[in-house]
């Protein structure tokens, strides 16, 4: 318990914080227990979202972070924090909000704050094209996972080995989406359609840039490597991980409008979530615990799939937020339970091999 509390000590501070805040807010804002209550709700459903579907991110950082001197790990924590929580998880979803309802950031921002009816109506005007480009974003990030011929460890035997298979076709999950894209814009008017193609297209060019940007970053990390030069590590390496968190980020701060159009209650879910996913990178770089949950990455994008999904088919209906949380909740919750099992099996051969009598 000591040592969870050393590593997450600043994380429950934060997310005390943020709920205290979030009660402030929704009981300004509404006047009422229930809606004060939902909010904070959606608040803390935001916060274990961004926990689940930033397990990889986690890992990725503790990958890198290990080859970093503890001075900078912590400033990795510390400084690095300002710029994941307001620069991604605030101006961001503020940006997304602006492009897609036509607005300037300040009006947007001034919406948000003083005329909050006002600034949903805009937003759910704008859905429809926000369901389009966040939901191909987030199915390519999920896809892209399990359409890998590298790929040998499966948890959902069945469907995981044959999209390994399908991977040897180039670009299969970019024309597997299409399609979807395809036919939910069948079900929507001819002007919805349009934007919802354009937007899905957007999302689309958007997760090809950032996959571009992180093959740039990683083939001069190693060549700079293989010329025995120290990467990763001071002022540079600082820099490095931030853009790959930035990159990773994507993904919890577009399937945040699933659950809620509101920039607050966004900006306090998602950056509980971001804390926690930089005291899990330090838990991790320390303690090595999360890398012994093997299963625990396929129900992290799982979870993504589905959410991307739930976003597409959003523009056509209406699916209560509670359950869109929910369904990640149990896909995590189901990969860690496979994960632990798949630990105790595996222990238990090894005891029951090394207890065989010798021939």
């Amino acid at each position: 318990m000591a040592t969870l509390l050393r590593f997450y000590k600043f994380s429950f501070v934060f997310t005390l914080i943020c709920l205290g805040l979030g009660v402030w807010y929704g009981w300004a804002s509404t006047g009422d227990v229930g809606a004060t209550a939902s909010l904070l709700w959606i608040i803390v459903v935001l916060s274990v979202l961004e926990v689940s579907l930033s397990f990889d991110n986690a890992v990725v950082n503790a990958s890198v972070l290990k080859e970093m001197d503890e001075v900078w790990q912590r400033r990795f924590l510390t400084w690095g924090i300002a710029f994941a929580v307001f620069g991604m998880r605030v101006v961001f979803p503020l940006a997304i909000v602006a492009i897609a309802a036509g607005l300037g950031p300040i009006e947007t921002l001034n919406l948000s704050l003083n005329d909050p009816a006002r600034y949903e109506e805009i937003v759910s005007s704008a859905h429809v094209g926000i369901a389009g480009f966040g939901g191909a974003f987030l199915a390519m990030v999920g896809l892209k996972f399990f359409f890998d011929l590298d790929k040998d460890v499966h948890w959902i035997r069945v469907v995981e080995l044959q999209l390994a298979r399908f991977a040897a076709l180039p670009a299969a999950e970019i024309a597997l989406l299409l399609l979807v894209m395809w036919g939910i814009s069948t079900m929507l008017s001819p002007a919805d359609a349009l934007t919802f193609l354009v937007a899905g297209i957007l999302g689309l060019v958007t997760f090809i840039a950032v996959e571009g940007v992180n093959t740039i970053l990683e083939m001069r990390a190693e060549a700079a490597r293989l010329q025995g030069a120290v990467v990763r590590s001071g002022l540079g390496g600082f820099l490095y991980l931030n853009v790959l968190d930035a990159s990773f980020s994507f993904d919890g701060v577009i399937g945040a409008f699933a659950l809620s159009n509101n920039m607050i209650v966004i900006a306090l879910g998602l950056s509980i979530g971001a804390m926690f996913v930089r005291s899990m990178t330090i838990h991790l770089v320390k303690q090595g615990t999360l890398a012994q949950y093997r299963f625990l990455e396929h129900g992290a994008f799982w979870a993504i799939i589905v959410l991307g999904m739930i976003m597409l088919f959003s523009a056509v209906v209406h699916i209560p937020e509670t359950i869109t949380g929910l369904i990640g909740a149990v896909l995590i919750g189901l990969s860690l339970w496979w994960s632990v099992r798949h630990n105790r099996h595996h222990a238990a051969r090894e005891t029951d091999s090394s207890n065989a009598p010798a021939e």
